[in-house]
């Protein structure tokens, strides 16, 4: 049984080494091509190539807003659960409510850094 095993892997190594052998020059071939066409293109974020610009960026706006209006209802109904659970002693009535504070309060802090998230990740990508 040892032998049958040793030979199985020793035969999907082979294969595995033949596989990364005939894919090496493709993949050799292929990358110099593709790194001298990259350092020829500049293309940056404009304000003015499509229309409707302008209307995204007032629903993106519009979609922060809700967010954070729905993060602070979270947080106080949150709130108000762990209130109740506190004063009726019911325990899992009080974890409901800590686990509802936490999530307004996660979601206030996404809502509210998204953009400097997104730059900070765009500007890591244009670095590139």
């Amino acid at each position: 049984m040892r032998t049958y095993l040793q030979g199985l892997i020793a035969t999907r190594r082979r294969i595995a080494v033949a596989l990364m052998g005939g894919l090496a020059p493709l993949i050799v071939g292929v990358t110099p091509a593709f790194a001298g066409n990259a350092a020829g293109i500049n293309i940056s974020p404009n304000n003015d190539g499509l229309p409707g610009i302008s209307q995204g960026e007032k629903l993106v706006g519009a979609l922060l807003t809700i967010a954070v209006i729905a993060a602070v209802a979270g947080l106080l109904l949150g709130a108000v659960v762990w209130a109740l659970g506190s004063h009726s002693a019911n325990p899992q009535l009080q974890s409901r409510g800590k686990t509802g504070v936490l999530s307004g309060v996660i979601a206030a802090i996404l809502a509210g850094g998204a953009l400097v998230i997104i730059n900070f990740f765009y500007n890591i990508g244009a670095q590139l």
